[in-house]
């Protein structure tokens, strides 16, 4: 549950970032500067977003590679006292059968 929170929040964070480089880029349309000028401003704006986007991505890839990771171990964890658990009760139902 907690996983979802996380890629959900990444998203809204994505989402946010995405949405205030339009803004600044509206901005900049809307600025009394020279067309170069602006031209060169939005694409500054532009790499910072593209580089912040990549990064996000790169550490909502990460945060799912540790989670799915842990759920590999917790799951492999499970299984072994499972099959613990299992020998126990058929070892059990041996020596019950051999003792009536």
């Amino acid at each position: 549950m907690s996983d979802k929170c996380e890629v959900s929040a990444g998203t809204v964070l994505v989402s946010f970032v995405a949405g205030a480089a339009i803004g600044a880029g509206l901005a900049l349309l809307y600025a009394p500067k020279s067309g170069r000028e602006i031209r060169e401003d939005i694409v500054d704006i532009t790499e910072d977003a593209v580089d912040k986007i990549k990064e996000y991505a790169r550490e909502a890839q990460e945060k799912i590679k540790t989670a799915v990771e842990d759920g590999k171990d917790a799951f492999t964890e499970k299984k072994s006292v499972l099959a613990s658990a299992i020998e126990a009760g058929r070892e059990a139902m041996m020596k019950e059968k051999s003792a009536l």
